[in-house]
């Protein structure tokens, strides 16, 4: 029996793979994913990993890969629908009854995926011969070779009106099936249905099996009006619901924890040839919910990348206001926006990979691109212009469905509006200050001091100086220039508390390449041999997921005298002993932000002395646990360092 896509989607969103996973394997969190030892191979370190989110389990030791049905067809030998039957009862969801009407349309389908490799073939054919001499010049001036031809599929579809129609036809398709794959056009004001592309360099548009949907053509000749056109929407293809690479980027985004989005086909053509293969496209429209829930299967803060200038701006804003609704805890975007003028292929060939990773290792959160597009938008002289202002930004908070998503946003836009106004009116926040039982009075205090607390949390100690925060930063550099502590402290990595995106791909990252060294390789090694083995195989890892540039910019900044032992000079006991120590401070400091969170909104509810007492004492105790150093009696001995005595 075959059974509907839609009722096979049905049953993974209701089950997750955890909970039929976790009934022949042990799993344990792991950061987003959990993990255990593989049920194909015998291990003894976990290298068997899965992911609710994405709905699949991934084993390293076996490579073997899939969702919740391909796992029981494995490990319990049941057959597809059997496996489809037991989880559509495990779902609560009964198998549809055979329909004449939907199997037909099935056939009708897989019809036309037929066609359209067929087509795709003729185009990559016609390129490579005498008609597609002058689309090879034009692929060569773009400085695409033949390799990269060949791994896109791209190809040229003649000038002439019935190149395509015939050649199908000759091979036995009709002209009802080409009209369904939108190859040709037809109607009853056309005498003679002719083909849709001509004279263009045709790119392959595929589902996320890779199965060729649709195509995008761009035309060679400057006098046609559309440069470029798609495939008109058809059975198999509805441009909203498709992004363009999608097969190729969903492997390279699993394995870097990233996507980017790209303007158009050769955009994302120039980004996986400067090795960011992961990388789709929109179909020459904006963004569209559609779209927004595939790029976050993909990655929790796709990055969205925009030319700098005006039109680049104003489309992040529409993708800045297309997502707010629908954001949920740790699923935003992130904006790269290039210099004014270039696209990625340009920035490329100008200066370079490192350029292009720079522009997008700083793009900007979705909460800064709400808040610059409101600054902009309207002079704040007046009282009645602020209140404007405020109302604006107001109306974009209660957009976010999201109740703890809406609630996290208020306040930050809420901290931002406070600064901005007393910054613009010469003013500072005041801080300390006893209030008044005077209710107003008391308001007014309390929001002094929570600006104060704001800029507390966002000050370099905490965030880095808006980069990479400097804490989280240095317990990971640790862990990769000392891999014997990954197993040691697996458990407080795991559940650790990472406020940036790039950080928590990278200690996934760690984890996997820790998973996947295999000890009994090296068991001749000893000591600092098997210690650098290890960090080289970890910081490969990073380098084939692309996570190598975060690495560098934590590198690059280099150690203090309070965070010295993360670095590859120390003793193995002194780097465990700051390790622990930092990742104490790290627990009691993301503990401490909580109660302040709590406090503040015991203050708002009811500004009582009790309550402002406890939101004083928290805030002095978090600044003082935010200055403690790593240093203790006796740390550093083994690594050569002086040791303080008292």
């Amino acid at each position: 029996m075959r059974f509907p896509p839609s009722f096979l989607d049905e049953i993974r969103n209701r089950v997750p793979v955890s909970a039929v996973v976790g009934r022949r394997v042990q799993l344990k969190k792991q950061g987003k994913e959990m993990a255990g030892l593989s049920p194909f191979t015998k291990e003894k370190t976990p290298s068997f990993f899965v992911n609710d989110d994405k709905r699949f389990y991934h084993c390293f030791s076996s490579g073997k890969h899939g969702d919740i049905f391909t796992f029981l067809m494995e490990v319990e030998g049941l057959s597809f629908p059997e496996a489809v039957e037991r989880l559509a009862g495990e779902a609560g969801l009964p198998l549809p009854k055979a329909d004449p009407h939907m199997e037909a349309r099935e056939r009708q389908r897989a019809g036309i995926y037929d066609v359209m490799e067929m087509a795709a073939k003729l185009f990559r054919e016609w390129l490579g011969g005498d008609e597609g001499a002058h689309a090879r010049a034009y692929l060569a001036r773009r400085g695409l070779n033949e390799r990269t031809q060949e791994q896109f599929g791209i190809g040229y579809a003649p000038g002439a009106r019935y190149a395509l129609k015939e050649r199908l036809a000759a091979d036995g398709v009709t002209g009802e099936q080409m009209v369904e794959a939108g190859l040709i056009i037809a109607g009853e004001d056309i005498p003679v249905s002719y083909d849709r592309f001509r004279d263009r360099v045709m790119f392959p548009i595929t589902d996320q099996r890779n199965r060729v949907i649709a195509f995008g053509g761009r035309a060679l000749s400057a006098d046609v009006a559309a440069k470029y056109m798609n495939s008109p929407e058809t059975p198999l293809f509805n441009k909203s619901e498709t992004l363009f690479n999608l097969a190729a980027a969903r492997k390279a985004a699993h394995q870097a924890g990233r996507i980017h989005v790209v303007e158009g086909y050769m955009d994302v053509i120039a980004m996986s040839e400067g090795g960011f293969a992961n990388t789709v496209a929109p179909l020459g429209t904006a963004l569209t919910e559609q779209q927004l829930a595939l790029l976050w299967r993909m990655a929790d803060e796709p990055v969205l990348c925009f030319d700098g200038d005006g039109a680049g701006l104003r489309a992040a804003h529409r993708a800045a206001d297309l997502a707010l609704p629908s954001l949920q805890p740790g699923k935003s975007l992130r904006f790269a926006l290039l210099p004014e003028g270039q696209d990625p292929d340009d920035l490329l060939r100008d200066q370079g990979r490192e350029a292009l990773a720079r522009v997008l290792e700083s793009a900007r959160s979705l909460v800064d691109i709400v808040w610059s597009q409101a600054v902009d938008a309207q002079p704040l002289e007046t009282p009645e212009q602020r209140a404007a202002f405020e109302a604006h930004l107001r109306d974009k908070v209660r957009s976010i469905r999201e109740e703890t998503v809406r609630r996290h946003y208020g306040e930050e836009i809420g901290a931002r509006v406070r600064e901005l106004f007393a910054r613009d009116q010469g003013q500072q926040p005041a801080q300390g200050r006893r209030p008044r039982r005077d209710r107003s009075r008391g308001e007014a205090a309390f929001s002094a001091t929570r600006g104060a607390s704001d800029s507390l949390k966002r000050s370099a100690l905490v965030t880095g100086a808006r980069d990479l925060p400097h804490r989280e930063s240095v317990i990971l550099l640790a862990l990769v220039n000392h891999p014997a502590l990954i197993d040691l402290f697996a458990e407080d990595v795991a559940e650790m508390a990472l406020s940036h995106a790039d950080l928590e791909a990278l200690r996934g990252a760690i984890v996997d390449a820790a998973a996947e060294i295999d000890m009994s390789d090296r068991s001749d090694m000893a000591g600092d041999a098997d210690t650098d083995a290890r960090r080289a195989a970890i910081r490969d890892t990073l380098q084939r997921r692309g996570l190598d540039g975060v690495l560098a910019r934590i590198e690059s900044r280099g150690l203090t005298r309070m965070d010295w032992f993360a670095g590859t000079d120390s003793a193995e006991s002194d780097a465990e002993a700051g390790l622990r120590h930092i990742l104490a401070l790290h627990r009691k400091i993301n503990t401490l932000h909580k109660s302040l969170e709590a406090a503040e909104a015991a203050c708002r509810d009811n500004l009582n002395d009790a309550n402002w007492a406890r939101l004083q004492s928290i805030l002095a105790e978090l600044e003082k646990a935010e200055g403690t150093e790593a240093l203790l009696d006796g740390f550093g001995a083994l690594s050569g360092r002086p040791v303080r005595t008292f």
